[in-house]
């Protein structure tokens, strides 16, 4: 692919597709749409508006929205001017904000919404200009603020004679973007991400992965600033002319999938999960006919992956398999696969798990009922991939294979290690931190991986999460947390024990589940909890979780169970905007509950809001 930026990426695409639809979205319950040629025009204006503002070459500017049109807009403006994008979770506290708008140097913030430009402190930052796109009952133009709107205007009215020269200017080594860590467990740093390192990783996929075509419609949730969505969500679509619908929300996905249609999402293991454990339990919820079809036709279908496993490459292009096995699949997929497809929209062909690691179990269950998933891995460093699964040769339990311009080794400790064209140039005004991350040329990705005969990485977890126990034992938490959240019952769940005999599981319960658990036992109690003191839904979710963690060695089994009736999220602090368990909040907020769980005398005197069960013996016994 011989392209020299983004703006030349997404140009080829306009060129080819003018009239076709680039992007969907919901718009007072109808969707809408914007042809790739009126995106063209739009990026344009709004590029010129920018321009005159005096937005140059490597200025800096941040977006603070939520997933819509005018993200990828502004995106490509900037990138088109030379200038920097600063990607800015909308979820974030305000001090979280300030801190990477001071930190990036940004000279313009196009923000959504007059409640996101109230969490912005411009004494605090270089802030010149507020550009909202939503600005409600403000005048279109207030001082340093202005709306999105307005800054069209002024992009029309003073054209950019030089602006295709600027783009077109612009080569693969140039910065496009900044995008901070999450910081699971220490301050954000900026990653300084280039033209270049996302095109390469694109073509790294298209020769590798799956290829994604024109036809394809690609479902976007994921919040694009974050790395994965913004290469695989937008970036990658839009490079072969595909269509784009962004979901109104989490909550809505079940809607958006039926109205939309897609064949390619992305997703993190969260949602996957939370698929699988609804359709579990609305199996063994039926008759035990229906449970019995459905079995059989998980085991056909588990059949049916081992025989694609085991085939040559060339049988797997011809279609070569066994008459027997395919007349069995044909059965399996009239009688239960296609009713389940069905409720996700019917064309899905592949769906991409990125962000964390997928339980295999949940895979294994999602290629039984024919809808593949293809698990990779990569970093905010990586843009982000560094490995993924191919269409023609998926290792559930893996991450895949390296992409083909990526060297990917593992250092004597086990730690993944990556060179190539898709790694960063550094972190933005940090020098400690980016000489840090790299050894030999080799950036250091923090994640201890495990290598197969076939060349497939898997990742065990993080370095940092490793619990070490008193007694010398290591526990990896991430297979034992992602068995926990297979249960209905449970939302998120995290794993703690540094320093101690045992460990110990909290868990964040799934209200919605909850909520449909109490109408069905008749319960009309008015908070979740008060529910969670229902001796009955106490035993049934410690026999859920007694049932995920009895695969694992004793010493990786938790011995106590600490419920948590709060909802963990961003907002709240103990989520990272893409979802991860922060470990330090979760430990801060809940340390009384910790303390009482490990028997620590001096505050169990001390009220706590948690249910702390046993999960060892056979009648659970709540402490507080």
């Amino acid at each position: 692919m011989d392209v020299h930026n983004l703006l030349e990426l997404l140009k080829r695409s306009v060129d080819r597709f003018p009239e076709k639809a680039a992007y969907l979205w919901k718009e007072q319950k109808e969707y809408r749409y914007m042809t790739y040629e009126d995106l063209w025009s739009e990026i344009k204006r709004t590029a010129e508006g920018l321009s005159y503002l005096g937005i140059e070459r490597d200025d800096k500017v941040a977006i603070i929205s939520n997933n819509r049109i005018h993200w990828p807009i502004s995106d490509f403006a900037i990138g088109s001017l030379g200038a920097i994008s600063v990607p800015v979770y909308p979820t974030l506290q305000p001090e979280q904000i300030n801190l990477i708008l001071r930190k990036s140097d940004c000279k313009v913030a196009i923000v959504e919404n007059q409640e996101l430009v109230q969490k912005i402190n411009v004494n605090q930052t270089a802030l010149e200009h507020l550009i909202v796109i939503d600005p409600g009952e403000w005048t279109s133009h207030q001082g340093s603020v202005l709306s999105f709107a307005h800054l069209l205007e002024i992009g029309a009215r003073h054209p950019e004679p030089l602006w295709e020269e600027t783009w077109k200017s612009l080569e693969r080594d140039h910065v496009s973007t900044i995008i901070h860590t999450s910081g699971t467990t220490g301050q954000p740093k900026g990653a300084m991400l280039t033209h270049g390192n996302f095109i390469s990783n694109i073509e790294g996929i298209q020769f590798w992965v799956l290829e994604a075509r024109s036809d394809d419609v690609f479902l976007s949730y994921l919040p694009l600033s974050h790395v994965f969505e913004r290469m695989a969500g937008q970036y990658l679509p839009l490079s072969v002319g595909a269509t784009i619908a962004y979901a109104e929300s989490l909550d809505t996905i079940q809607d958006n999938l039926l109205e939309v249609k897609p064949t390619i999402m992305t997703s993190v293991p969260r949602l996957f999960e939370k698929v699988y454990a609804k359709v579990i339990d609305q199996i063994e919820s039926g008759s035990p006919v229906r449970q019995k079809i459905f079995n059989w036709a998980l085991k056909v279908g588990h059949e049916k992956y081992q025989d694609y496993l085991s085939r040559s490459t060339d049988d797997l292009i011809f279609l070569n398999t066994s008459s027997r096995l395919y007349r069995k699949w044909k059965l399996a997929d009239r009688l239960v696969y296609q009713k389940i497809k069905a409720k996700v929209g019917g064309r899905l062909r592949a769906m991409i798990s990125g962000g964390a690691a997928l339980n295999p179990d949940i895979a294994q269950f999602f290629w039984s009922i024919d809808l593949p998933i293809f698990e990779g891995y990569g970093l905010t460093e990586t843009a982000p991939v560094i490995a993924v699964n191919p269409v023609l040769r998926a290792k559930i339990g893996s991450v895949g294979k390296p992409l083909p311009n990526l060297k990917v080794k593992l250092g004597d400790d086990g730690e993944v290690l990556v060179k190539g064209p898709s790694v960063m140039k550094g972190y933005y005004k940090n020098e400690e931190a980016t000489a840090k991350a790299f050894v030999d040329g080799w950036y250091k990705t923090g994640d201890i991986g495990e290598m197969d005969e076939e060349g497939f990485l898997k990742i065990v977890d993080r370095k940092k999460n490793i619990i070490v126990l008193s007694t010398g034992k290591n526990v990896i938490p991430q297979p034992v947390e992602s068995a926990v959240n297979q249960s209905a019952y449970v939302d998120q769940s995290l794993l703690i024990g540094q320093g101690r005999k045992y460990v110990i599981l909290l868990v964040a319960l799934d209200h919605d589940y909850l909520k449909q658990w109490a109408e069905k036992q008749n319960l009309s109690l008015s908070s979740t909890d008060q529910l969670i003191h229902q001796s009955e839904l106490q035993t049934l979710i410690v026999k859920d979780i007694q049932k995920a963690i009895s695969k694992f060695p004793r010493y990786e089994q938790p011995k106590k169970l600490v419920i948590c009736p709060e909802i963990w999220s961003a907002e709240t602090g103990e989520l990272t905007p893409s979802l991860k368990v922060r470990l330090k909040e979760v430990e801060q907020n809940y340390r009384k509950a910790i303390m009482a769980a490990y028997d620590e005398e001096e505050l169990l005197n001390e009220p706590i809001d948690q249910v702390i069960l046993e999960l060892e013996s056979k009648h659970s016994e709540t402490i507080a």
